[in-house]
């Protein structure tokens, strides 16, 4: 059996890879493995994909088959199974999200009791219990768990999120863009009560609409939002909102990168940055190294995806790291990726210093940064091709200290990465097309 596990939980098509079969069985696991006490209680929440509820069913039938609670939060952020997890004392969560994925694809998702994603051996352990495909031994009469509706979830979410900034926002005109997903619940709402004026889109769903041609995987409704309403500042979030994109007034885009440089001069001015310490990844622009090196913030890498960047934070006291595809951790506030809280620390930046969007970005500029994802028969064969790895030395050779060259597989996705920095955008792109040409032939 391949591995379950990518960067970000277990993922495919739902109902064709990601069946109802192994929901059950992931959830089973989940009410055996999560918890040491005679019986646990698991957090379960979903984005709006249609596929939610299919899945929802046979994942909290295998919580409860273990004799196990589920406590359903129903549609929510993915952060928010986070929180719940932690504020109501339960042994652990589990969302039913693919995040910024189409809408064909659904992803079962698992945090801990203290609302951090799981270690690799527990990962192994559940992976453990599907391949074994054996009847587990199940309790019977009084041992089997009941599913209960956490009634007050969404509410006690956005609770938590507000509290994470201790000034209003009055008069702050913010154009929001939640993708048909489940931040259409949260985010207008937190923002209104913190008396800005939020004009949003996308705000519906219908089961099939989720991230399609809108949130933060399509800037292009936000930024017509933005022009149309004059805002301030513009938010797109992704399907299970645990990160976000923002747009200047101007129209311009402001990545990941750029809202954890803006969140991090103002956090080292305030005197609340341990260490001076910043955690990105290898996919971080270089821009943003120089212009923390300007600061005196020391900037760390890790591997893509946001785990990693949690684990190189708790592993040194810092407290603020991130993606530049718009996952970014306020350790003081949250356990994982939280587009909301992002952008209210965003939106709390712009309040406190009486600065537009668009001049508090300019505290880096961005090396021109060139990323294609090239779909592929074997994505595993980036690792042993000597024929991709030789390329790519040879372009590393010709770019020296002028830029660099990332190629890795997706976690979550049948696609190669390729990405490329240099001095001049001409020179990325070329170096790109060569490499893009070496996958395609090498990998299928």
């Amino acid at each position: 059996m391949s591995r379950l596990f990518g960067t970000d939980g277990v993922r495919g098509i739902a109902n064709s890879e990601l069946t109802p079969e192994l929901a059950f069985r992931l959830g089973e696991a989940a009410g055996m493995l999560l918890h040491d006490s005679d019986r646990g209680r698991i957090v379960v929440g979903k984005d709006t994909r249609i596929s939610g509820d299919m899945l929802e069913a046979a994942l909290v039938a295998g919580i409860c088959s273990a004799g196990s609670d589920a406590l359903l939060a129903g549609i929510i952020p993915t952060p928010a199974v986070a929180f719940l997890a932690r504020e109501l004392g339960a042994d652990g969560g589990v969302v039913i999200s693919a995040s910024h994925n189409p809408a064909e694809y659904n992803g079962i998702k698992f945090f801990s009791r203290d609302g951090f994603k799981l270690p690799d051996e527990l990962e192994s352990a559940i992976e453990e219990h599907v391949a074994a495909n054996a009847r587990a031994a199940r309790p019977t009469g009084s041992g089997v768990g009941v599913a209960r509706t956490i009634d007050d979830a969404v509410e006690r979410y956005i609770g938590h999120a507000i509290a994470t900034v201790p000034e209003r926002l009055d008069g702050l005109k913010v154009a929001l863009d939640c993708g048909h997903g489940a931040a259409s619940l949260t985010s207008r709402i937190a923002f209104e009560r913190l008396g800005a004026v939020v004009s949003s889109i996308n705000c519906d769903w219908d089961g099939t609409d989720i991230n399609k041609e809108c949130g933060s995987t399509n800037l292009g409704p936000v930024k017509g939002l933005v022009r149309e309403v004059s805002a301030d500042l513009g938010i797109a979030h992704d399907g299970d909102a645990d990160r976000v994109l923002a747009v200047d007034a101007t129209g311009a885009e402001v990545d990941g990168d750029h809202i954890l440089a803006v969140c991090a001069a103002q956090m080292k001015r305030e005197s609340r940055l341990p260490y001076d310490t910043v955690v990105g990844t290898v996919m971080t622009n270089l821009g943003f190294e120089v212009a923390m090196r300007g600061l005196g913030v020391r900037v760390v890498k890790t591997r893509v995806g946001d785990r990693y960047v949690l684990d190189q934070m708790r592993a040194m006291g810092a407290v603020l790291g991130g993606e530049q595809s718009g996952h970014v951790i306020f350790l003081e506030h949250t356990t994982t990726g939280d587009g909301l809280v992002t952008a209210l620390q965003l939106a709390r930046v712009m309040h406190v210093t009486g600065k537009p969007l668009s001049e508090l970005a300019a505290v880096m500029t961005s090396y021109p940064q060139v990323l294609v994802n090239v779909p592929v028969i074997d994505k595993g064969r980036v690792a042993t091709s000597v024929a991709l790895a030789a390329a790519i030395a040879a372009e590393e050779e010709g770019l020296g200290l002028s830029g660099r060259v990332l190629v890795r597989p997706s976690g979550t996705e049948p696609l190669v990465r390729v990405m490329v920095e240099a001095a001049d955008p001409v020179t990325a792109h070329a170096v790109v097309d060569r490499l893009v040409a070496v996958v395609e032939r090498e990998l299928g």
